[in-house]
């Protein structure tokens, strides 16, 4: 079980803004604040995310193949989501639409170049 994931910053204050942006329409909050970083989530909740300048003090960078997704409640969340994204800065890697039979996703990147998910299973896996 994934309790938590964390993505590197080199701007905390501006991503800060992009992450309270997507997790006030997930319905949650900070979590965790330092000087350092910042988690969102809630406390004994499902995973939460946390964006923080990397320990080794060295510039933060993304992994290629490295994504995190959040689990939306249905296709008009996923849709506010990605234009959420959009609205803060991000990139769109793929906008909101069908993938497969059952599954419902946009893909964005955050100010850092993160790579993230939003997405609604609509039926059986």
């Amino acid at each position: 079980m994934i309790g938590y994931v964390t993505l590197g910053t080199n701007d905390l204050a501006r991503g800060a803004a992009f992450y309270d942006a997507i997790a006030k329409e997930l319905g949650t909050g900070r979590m965790m604040e330092f000087p350092t970083g910042i988690a969102w989530g809630n406390p004994n909740g499902g995973a939460g995310v946390a964006l923080m300048k990397p320990f080794d003090g060295n510039a933060a960078s993304v992994g290629n193949g490295v994504m995190v997704a959040f689990e939306a409640k249905d296709k008009d969340q996923v849709h506010r989501l990605y234009d959420i994204a959009m609205s803060q800065g991000g990139t769109c890697e793929g906008p909101p639409g069908p993938r497969g039979d059952n599954f419902y996703a946009a893909y964005f990147r955050d100010l850092d170049g993160n790579k993230l998910n939003a997405f609604v299973m609509t039926g059986p896996i």
